[in-house]
């Protein structure tokens, strides 16, 4: 059964610094593309970044292009989000995401199969 388990949220200040991981089990993760999700309370489930199977990144949301960095580690089927510069609006569950196919690597949810149960962000001011 494909597991995926996310770590290394928590509660910073802004302006603040946190690297996500997601590490992978039971599925061939260097051959499929991987995103990060994010919910904050009351939105809908917005996409964070995406990554192909190879580490270019596939697409990256507006709001955070220029101060989050995703990466993976194919060696440790691991994924990582680098966040910096963080702000109060950034606060959310945070959610890795894998998909079944290897030729997907959309953007959007429905792309995605496999979910990890989320890191919690919260970034206060």
């Amino acid at each position: 059964q494909v597991k995926l388990v996310e770590s290394g949220g928590g509660s910073v200040q802004a302006g603040g610094s946190l690297t996500l991981s997601c590490v992978t089990s039971e599925y061939e993760f260097g051959r499929f593309c991987m995103a990060w999700f994010r919910q904050a309370p009351g939105k809908g489930r917005e996409t964070v970044a995406t990554i192909t199977s190879t580490g270019s990144v596939a697409y990256f949301g507006a709001a955070s292009s220029d101060r989050f960095t995703i990466s993976r580690d194919n060696a440790k089927n691991t994924l990582y989000l680098q966040m910096a510069s963080l702000k109060p609006e950034d606060t959310a569950m945070y959610f890795c995401a894998a998909p079944a196919r290897s030729w997907v690597c959309g953007s959007g949810e429905s792309d995605y199969d496999y979910w990890g149960q989320g890191t919690q962000v919260t970034v206060s001011s």
